[in-house]
């Protein structure tokens, strides 16, 4: 399979998914919220995993409107899982001081919706969509980009999924010495790394492919760790914010024993995943489907 192909394929199904999910997130389901959210973040990760290939003069336009759809979300998606956390913690104790949390919580999600019913968010789709299927990179003439194009995605996969990996795993050393801002990045680069592979799983002939699964093993075990202390410092902060008075002291976030527990989790994760037998291109194309 060339690499032209796998980029419309993976493409074109995450932004099937973002159209999917539109009209439930719109009704206030927040399972459809978080997961047009997650096809967002996968769009994005397969245009950076394909880059340069499709770096068009269009790509720039593109990705800001995709990221800007993206952030769209993202206060939604935070009370949705502070609430979530503190109801599941404290019953119904709390119920009164929550209350100014799903006051803004209905707001923020009325925004929202305006913005899955707006005309930029339809032409964002109509651009994105043309764009995966026959933009500028798609015809780019030149030695480089038609052999960009050309390109076997087994090749391409194993030099990118090796790159990232060593990325990731430099950016985890001395986890527990991170900063908070420097440990959401690495989550960052976790979550690439895992959207990559599982967009490319599919792809695969043998499903059981063991080096895949392992690798995603471990990078899944990171990631909820990881996740859990951004909801923690996400939850803090909301706390802060809706409850200015210091009444956010009930709630379940941020617990330096629980903080050291996930950090180790997500530690000896990199430290397997540090082992891991590298991707090598004879591996993957001996296991992708044949293009067509």
């Amino acid at each position: 399979m060339a690499c032209d192909t796998a980029f419309r394929i993976i493409a074109r199904r995450h932004l099937d998914a973002v159209i999917a999910r539109r009209d439930q997130t719109i009704s206030g389901d927040p399972d459809a919220l978080h997961q047009i959210r997650i096809a967002l973040t996968r769009l994005r990760t397969a245009i950076l995993f394909f880059f340069p290939m499709v770096d068009d003069a269009a790509r720039p336009g593109v990705w800001t409107d995709l990221k800007w759809l993206h952030s769209q979300f993202g206060l939604v998606r935070d009370l949705d899982v502070a609430i979530e956390r503190i109801a599941a913690a404290n019953g119904n104790e709390l119920a009164d001081q929550l209350q100014s949390w799903n006051e803004k919580r209905s707001k923020s999600h009325h925004l929202l919706a305006r913005v899955l019913q707006s005309v930029r968010y339809r032409r964002l789709i109509e651009l994105t969509s043309n764009w995966v299927e026959s933009g500028p990179w798609s015809t780019r003439q030149g030695k480089e980009a038609v052999s960009l194009r050309r390109l076997s995605l087994a090749d391409h996969a194993a030099r990118q999924l090796e790159q990232w990996k060593k990325e990731l795993l430099r950016k985890s050393r001395k986890l527990d010495e991170l900063s908070v801002k420097k440990r959401h990045r690495l989550r960052l680069l976790n979550k690439r790394l895992t959207y990559a592979i599982e967009s490319l799983e599919d792809l695969f002939a043998d499903k059981s492919l063991a080096k895949q699964k392992a690798v995603l093993k471990h990078l899944r075990k990171a990631q909820r760790s990881l996740g859990r202390l951004n909801d923690d410092t996400s939850g803090r902060a909301l706390a802060k914010s809706l409850n200015p008075n210091g009444s956010e002291a009930r709630f379940p976030f941020i617990n330096r024993k629980r903080e050291k527990k996930l950090l180790r989790t997500a530690a000896a994760a990199y430290n397997k995943l540090d082992k891991s037998k590298p991707f090598r291109a004879s591996d993957l194309a001996r296991s992708l489907k044949a293009d067509g």
